[in-house]
């Protein structure tokens, strides 16, 4: 493994002008170097610890936050190692994906949250891709069961939260839904694939529907958080959990929004989903806040704009979903990726991506987790860095063509 360190960080020195002194490499080479050097850090630290520790953040003391497989971000880091494998081809890096996509296995029975599609997809949906190893087909289908027992009949909608412990019961829901629930779409429509079983396709595209009717402001933005009555299916509330106000534009929101319709279009042909990406994304683009080198405010109405935190967790997702929405039959597509372009190069930058072995060896600076709950704010985070990754491969994929 240290061997294994030392070629990454040598490959890294060279790509950033060290010595020995070689042609300057592209902005992809040079990200996939860096990112090698830089996960090659923590995998370091995560294999000298003899456990499978699966990194997240950072803490208030400047140290790394590990979490449960239980947690909603739990996926992240083993898919951020499949995508390392993916874009240099490195065979040392299979087992590692490998083992720590294995440590989370358990995820797969989880039913008190609905995060169960970010867990698995990102890290077994990934290994899967990559490998056609068949016992990951069973994780998945077994995950979309679990995420299964969440669907409401009333409201025709995957419920989000649970509401009868912590803060969220403290809010008067009843049955919260979040629009990062979107997100957890995609396992649904995998599953049907690989078992033939319409039920998650039908319980995806409900969702999907009645979120599109009820989650979406006329200017193109969205809310966070709608609650449904679990009697008769009717709006309650339309709130928000992580955003500065009930009517404000929680950007990450609007990235999961833009993100999640993507996939829908993508897994059904129906356009009315595609439209909708494209309205928030264009609500996104041509807002007034949005600042010059594309990068959002946590929220595009956080009254302190322009001394208020960015999310780059929201560009790197936003970036991901434009690389794709390029390849798609829309007009203009190559603005979508030059757009894209631009973000990445802004992460790119010493503004965003941290110097190697810095930043508790996560590849990017300043995201937010949640500023209403005082919780994760301009700290690395490691969905940043998964969407980051993502959209590199997205590029590389698109400019090999």
């Amino acid at each position: 493994m240290k061997n294994w360190i030392a070629l990454a960080f040598s490959a890294f020195l060279i790509s950033c002008g060290g010595t020995p002194k070689t042609v300057e490499k592209s902005f992809i080479d040079e990200n996939i170097d860096f990112a090698r050097a830089q996960l090659g850090n923590e995998i370091e630290v995560i294999e000298a610890s003899g456990k499978c520790l699966n990194p997240v953040t950072l803490k208030k003391d400047s140290s790394v936050y590990y979490c449960g497989y239980g947690d909603w971000r739990s996926g992240f880091f083993p898919g951020s190692v499949w995508y390392l494998y993916e874009l240099t081809g490195d065979t040392a890096l299979l087992p590692l994906a490998q083992k720590y996509t294995w440590a989370i296995e358990e995820a797969k029975n989880l039913t008190w949250h609905h995060d169960i599609g970010f867990i698995i997809n990102c890290s077994f949906g990934n290994g899967l891709r990559l490998t056609a190893d068949p016992s990951y087909k069973d994780v998945m289908v077994q995950a979309a069961k679990s995420l299964s027992t969440r669907f409401r009949e009333a409201p025709q909608v995957i419920q989000s939260w649970n509401v009868d412990k912590g803060w969220q019961s403290e809010r008067g829901w009843e049955c919260p839904v979040i629009i990062d629930n979107m997100m957890n779409l995609e396992l649904m429509f995998e599953a049907t694939r690989l078992s033939g079983d319409s039920s998650f396709y039908n319980i995806a595209i409900a969702h999907a529907d009645r979120t599109l009717q009820e989650h979406f402001r006329p200017d193109g933005s969205c809310y966070h958080v709608i609650d449904y009555s679990l009697k008769d299916g009717s709006v309650r509330n339309r709130h928000t959990a992580q955003g500065y106000a009930h009517e404000s534009a929680w950007s990450r929101g609007q990235a999961w929004a833009i993100y999640g319709f993507v996939v829908c279009y993508r897994e059904t042909g129906d356009r009315k989903y595609l439209d909708q990406a494209l309205k928030t994304f264009n609500f996104m683009k041509n807002h007034k806040a949005m600042p010059a080198d594309l990068i959002p405010y946590w929220d595009m109405d956080a009254p302190n704009i322009p001394n208020e935190p960015r999310d780059v967790s929201t560009a790197s997702c936003i970036a991901s979903a434009l690389y794709e929405i390029s390849t798609m039959d829309v007009e203009d597509a190559v603005a979508y990726k030059t757009y894209a372009d631009s973000i990445m190069t802004s992460l790119g930058s010493p503004a965003y991506r941290a110097a190697l072995g810095t930043n508790g060896n996560f590849l990017l600076m300043h995201s937010v987790g949640s500023i209403p709950h005082n919780s994760e704010i301009d700290v690395p985070l490691n969905y940043a860095d998964y969407y980051f990754m993502e959209a590199l491969k997205r590029k590389k994929e698109l400019e090999s063509k």
